[in-house]
């Protein structure tokens, strides 16, 4: 009986793979299966070699534990699939290098293990603003070249009000190691600071890196940026509203592109209460302050003059809703915008938090071609 147990516990846990998460706990567990998916595929089949010597159920439990493994293997057998046709549809876009020191090719089944190669290097901190209560930093990451060097400006996420420029460091090194400088800011946070107080604050950031270009060593004219989840919003709202020819690009990782929208669509409280989030970050519900949510909506300024944007998004977020991007790619189809959307079947919200796991792996693979195209060194 125990195993019957057991089996249908990993089972239910592999739908994981398959749908969104239905509470904040899961969302993590979600989060462990399809991004350390050698765990969760070992657990599979360590029960299921335990199952061949069981008497009772015995094929019952075979052939749950055999269909259990399978979905816990999606992620891996989605990236190989997503990645063989990947280069092919980045080149339509976007004109790239082919370098020695990028990753090969979108996933590999040994970096799961071995990871990317990445040595991870200590930021130097830079203030770029000073407040009564507390002062601004950035996170800055030098180049490894010793050439003026393009610019990756990351804004980090935390619905706002959380999260700091220590978030996610590892493709900031990566990044770095590749030939290019990555400032990751920090901003006023919510519910204290109210929109636009974020992206202006964002704005002074790149104000700063370019007034101080000379002795960071950073080219004026090459900046892309780079946010996920809010700092996602951020970035692009900045990209679309700051008009400044020197930011080349915008990667938006899972961020809310259009607030009009998401704002009036049914989520789900048990993962995250948008309603809650969107009043401590705008002051209010939608009804109330149409306005704050048409100004830090990103998806209504887009126009023919956006700069190129790739985004990464996968169906099964449970946090901020793919249809985000889904809606924002089609908005800069129309308005004939070079872009790229990365869409990932099995990925959740905050998938490339392991950056040697299947999305973090696919997604450095295409933000470094990006770059590249859009950056000129």
């Amino acid at each position: 009986m125990w195993r019957l147990i057991i089996s249908i516990i990993l089972f239910l846990l592999s739908l994981l793979v398959l749908f969104k998460a239905p509470t904040n706990f899961f969302w993590r567990v979600q989060f462990v299966v399809t991004e350390f998916p050698y765990i969760s595929i070992f657990l599979a089949v360590l029960f299921f070699i335990s199952c061949m010597s069981a008497e009772k159920y015995r094929l019952i439990l075979i052939g749950l534990s055999a269909i259990t493994t399978f979905i816990y293997c999606l992620p891996i057998i989605e990236v190989y699939f997503r990645g063989r046709r990947l280069e092919e549809e980045l080149s339509k876009n976007f004109t790239f290098e082919k370098r020695e020191t990028y990753l090969q090719s979108p996933f590999s089944i040994l970096k799961l293990f071995r990871g990317i190669g990445i040595e991870e290097q200590e930021p130097e901190i830079l203030i770029y603003k000073e407040l009564p209560e507390k002062k601004l930093a950035i996170d800055f990451y030098k180049s490894n070249s010793k050439n003026v060097s393009p610019c990756i400006f990351v804004i980090h996420g935390g619905s706002w009000a959380g999260g700091d420029s220590r978030q996610l460091p590892a493709l900031n090194s990566y990044l770095s190691q590749r030939g290019y400088h990555v400032a990751a800011i920090n901003y006023r946070l919510a519910p204290k600071y109210k929109s636009p107080s974020q992206v202006e604050d964002a704005h002074d950031a790149l104000t700063y890196l370019k007034q101080n270009s000379r002795a960071l060593n950073i080219d004026t004219l090459n900046f892309v940026l780079l946010g996920r989840s809010a700092g996602a919003q951020i970035a692009l709202v900045g990209a679309y509203t700051y008009h400044d020819p020197a930011i080349k690009g915008v990667v938006s990782l899972y961020g809310p592109a259009d607030m009009v929208w998401g704002a009036r669509i049914k989520s789900n409280k048990l993962v995250l209460n948008t309603d809650q989030v969107f009043t401590d970050y705008l002051g209010g519900l939608i009804a109330e302050l149409p306005e704050k949510y048409h100004e830090a909506s990103s998806f209504d300024f887009v126009d023919q003059s956006s700069p190129p944007t790739l985004l990464v998004h996968g169906p099964n977020d449970a946090l901020v809703s793919y249809y985000h991007s889904v809606r924002l790619d089609k908005k800069l189809s129309k308005n004939q915008v070079p872009h790229y959307f990365l869409n990932l079947p099995w990925a959740t919200h905050g998938c490339d938090y392991n950056i040697n796991g299947p999305s973090g792996q696919i997604t450095t693979y295409t933000i470094e071609r990006f770059i590249n195209s859009v950056t000129k060194k």
